[in-house]
């Protein structure tokens, strides 16, 4: 179970951009492309799924691999 909760935990534009290494904005640009998957707060602000971003981040590294 916490397991699950630990996959669908939300992830701050900023924590994204650590993760790849990249600007925050550069994020914000992905999500307005579609290249990610963004869910907005209610406050406005952006949010993403860590599963998702594991996903990417595993698909990156394997293109990169071959």
């Amino acid at each position: 179970m916490a397991d699950q909760t630990q996959t669908d935990a939300l992830l701050t534009p900023a924590e994204v951009a650590a993760l790849f290494r990249v600007n925050p904005k550069t994020v914000t640009r992905w999500a307005r492309a579609g290249k990610i998957t963004a869910i907005r707060t209610l406050g406005g602000h952006r949010r993403f799924r860590a599963s998702e971003i594991r996903r990417c981040l595993e698909q990156l590294e394997t293109d990169q691999i071959a």
